[in-house]
């Protein structure tokens, strides 16, 4: 590009000429420095100047994966748990005459009632990912719960927790989920 005032070469449209200082101008379509933002297409609301995209349609589908893959961690930390409990419990284990557990009956007794409830909670899990992938109406509410009860499951489900309220408890995150679910 050549300058109009001097006629020597120019690098950059829509700058000034380093010859004489004369302004260039811009080539069709790039921004000027001070240009006014282009509009926002027509629908979406706008937000201190830029275009607001709610929060929960852009995390929904990535909290429902993060659901789904956190009721199979519950699902295979308990198999995991119970096969190494049940090998901890049977004597002549790392060369024991008797095993490190097998005096405490309590642990016997308790076995199936932490087996039953995390498969509960990993059922649980599951119904939170499967309901925000459909968008039922409900699901919203029953996340949030959960949410709260994942926030004991330390560090996977104080993480899961954390976003699932993030994204869904706020009360405008209520007006945007609404909008989007299907009954």
């Amino acid at each position: 590009m050549t300058c109009a005032t001097c006629g020597s070469p120019t690098a950059a449209a829509g700058g000034f000429c380093s010859r004489c200082g004369a302004p260039q101008p811009a080539v069709q379509g790039t921004p000027q420095p001070g240009a006014a933002p282009q509009p926002a297409p027509a629908g979406v609301p706008m937000a201190y100047g830029v275009p607001y995209i709610p929060r929960v349609p852009r995390h929904l589908q990535t909290l429902a994966v993060l659901w789904g893959i956190f009721a199979a961690y519950r699902v295979v930390s308990v198999f995991l748990g119970l096969a190494f409990a049940n090998v901890m419990m049977r004597s002549h284990f790392f060369g024991w005459r008797s095993s490190p557990m097998g005096h405490m009956p309590f642990l016997h007794a308790m076995m199936p009632f932490i087996f039953a409830t995390t498969l509960v909670m990993a059922g649980a899990a599951a119904l939170v990912c499967w309901s925000l992938l459909q968008r039922k109406p409900w699901a919203r509410v029953l996340a949030i719960v959960f949410g709260v009860l994942a926030l004991l499951k330390f560090p996977f489900g104080t993480a899961l927790g954390i976003y699932t309220l993030w994204v869904l408890a706020p009360s405008a995150s209520g007006v945007e989920y609404d909008a989007i679910a299907v009954d």
